[in-house]
């Protein structure tokens, strides 16, 4: 009897063993439906890696992502890790004390990230970072190759350049620009991915330094060179054309070019596999101006304060900063990771990657969403007006000034 208790405490010792102490199950909350498949096989790879963790990956309709997330973390029922947006969207479930603060103690990886990657996933009051960076994401021109060849047609480096292909594309039955307007967020989209050019490194320098605002000719020229551009060689009744409308009509071969961003490529690709693209920086007034791409960076990943099982997320954490999973999520999602050393196999990306070397923030998104009313909201519908005929944009420059004057500091003078 007493050997057999013996064995049975050394089968019981070695199982204890090799067995982890505490199995721990993670929820994985995201706005991405789109990329569950490509998710599913990252998740696999890091539980391969780290046995006795489980990673369950929920996602959300995006539009109601924000709310439903901050719901859900001050109800105490949030998850453990979670996408979480970037500038003035995170600064809504940050301050509330929702996410666990991040250092290079707790996820080393991060000492080699970009600053202004880590700085869109930073409260400005006290500079603390809350999330690791995920992605960028370039605003620019996306065109049809076998279309521009058809038509001998090169990337324009002036606006008359621009203005005389899509002419030239217009007189051959080809529509110019596939771009509508009815879904609102789009008309943000058009403004600073055709228009970061016009208003130039200049104007953003001296906006950010409190000596220009919305009402200097350098935006409101632009404003109207975009609204003469989307009058002339968007699709007829465009105000009336939603987001997934344009999209197949560049997608299907019937429009040259698309202004939106490098997170379109793979859905075009996916649309028509055969599809063969370019991309180019919509130029400036002339050939000499800086061609400026409109740069964000998309959100974010974070751990939640109040976790039950933070060492485990914080462990997970450092398995998003790393290389092996900036380079997968690279090639899987054709997106730019924002992992340092992450290498481009696709042509495209890799060219998109080049144009960030000559950038502007994309301008509301990046520093005007802190407050309300939102910059986006605020351009997204005057320029609505402007492409109806309904205002000039001398007056969007005051609208954008006064309304961002509730809360926006340097606009108070």
């Amino acid at each position: 009897m007493k050997s057999n208790m013996i064995r049975i405490g050394a089968a019981l010792a070695a199982m204890a063993v090799a067995a982890p102490a505490l199995a721990q199950d993670l929820t994985f909350w995201s706005w991405r439906q789109e990329d569950r498949a490509a998710y599913e096989q990252f998740i696999d790879t890091f539980e391969a890696a780290n046995p006795g963790i489980t990673v369950k990956f929920e996602t959300f309709e995006a539009a109601n992502y924000n709310t439903i997330l901050a719901t859900a973390l001050a109800g105490g029922t949030g998850p453990d890790v979670m996408m979480v947006r970037a500038y003035g969207g995170l600064e809504n479930v940050a301050t509330a004390g929702y996410l666990e603060e991040l250092t290079t103690d707790s996820v080393p990886a991060l000492a080699d990230f970009a600053p202004s990657a880590l700085d869109a996933e930073r409260v400005r009051a006290d500079g603390k970072l809350y999330a690791v960076p995920f992605a960028s994401q370039t605003q620019l021109v996306i065109y049809n190759k076998a279309i521009f060849d058809a038509n001998g047609l090169a990337e324009p480096q002036s606006w008359d350049e621009l203005v005389a292909l899509s002419q030239k594309l217009k007189d051959a039955g080809v529509i110019p620009f596939a771009n509508g307007t009815a879904t609102a967020w789009q008309n943000e989209t058009v403004t600073f991915g055709l228009g970061s050019s016009l208003m130039g490194q200049d104007f953003y320098d001296a906006l950010m330094a409190g000596e220009a605002d919305f009402t200097d000719p350098r935006f409101t020229d632009a404003l109207g060179s975009i609204a003469e551009v989307a009058a002339e060689y968007f699709p007829d009744g465009f105000i009336g054309l939603d987001y997934p409308s344009a999209q197949q009509l560049f997608a299907s071969g019937m429009a040259g070019m698309f202004i939106g961003g490098s997170y379109e490529m793979a859905t075009f690709q996916g649309l028509n596999p055969d599809i063969e693209m370019g991309v180019f920086a919509a130029p400036g007034k002339t050939a000499e101006d800086a061609k400026l791409v409109g740069l964000y960076f998309d959100g974010g990943y974070a751990a939640n304060a109040a976790g039950a099982n933070k060492e485990a997320s914080i462990k997970f954490l450092n398995y998003l900063a790393s290389q092996e999973f900036g380079q997968a999520f690279a090639n899987t999602l054709s997106n730019i990771s924002t992992v340092p050393g992450v290498t481009f196999d696709n042509p495209l990306l890799s060219e998109v990657n080049d144009l960030n070397k000559s950038s502007i923030p994309y301008l509301m998104l990046a520093h005007f969403r802190y407050g309300e009313p939102s910059g986006s909201v605020l351009i997204q519908g005057e320029m609505q007006k402007l492409f109806s005929g309904e205002t000039t944009p001398a007056a969007i420059g005051e609208a954008l000034t006064t309304g961002l004057a509730a809360w926006y500091e340097p606009f108070k003078k």
